[in-house]
């Protein structure tokens, strides 16, 4: 599921498990060969923490950016500006909040690297 389609650019050799959902109100960009389980949530849009702006429907979008050859794990959830790098494992049930760069396991909420791959 997704909000446009239009933003979303698919590299080679893309697969999605079930119930993968892409807020695309920026561009979200998948490289070759990634690997997407289950449950698994791109989130580009926000919303103001202030209640009286937030009430007028405002949002803002940052762009997500996934490299090539990444396996992201079930029910991970990925927020807008984040970029993760090249050859890179994302753990089930991680919230990724910051950029991972290439070659890393990262995993948690939020998520971090652990271990260089």
């Amino acid at each position: 599921m997704c909000d446009y389609g239009y933003n979303i650019e698919l590299g080679k050799n893309f697969y999605s498990n079930h119930n993968l959902i892409i807020l695309d109100c920026a561009k979200v960009t998948f490289g070759d060969n990634v690997f997407i389980a289950p449950n698994c949530g791109f989130y580009t849009a926000g919303h103001p923490l202030d209640y009286e702006t937030r009430n007028k429907g405002l949002e803002w979008a940052k762009p997500i950016t996934v490299g090539n050859n990444v396996w992201i794990g079930g029910n991970v959830v990925v927020l807008g500006g984040v970029t993760i790098g090249n050859n890179v494992v994302i753990g089930a049930g991680s919230v990724v909040t910051k950029d991972i760069p290439d070659n890393s396991l990262a995993y948690g909420v939020p998520a971090k690297i652990m271990k260089k791959l």
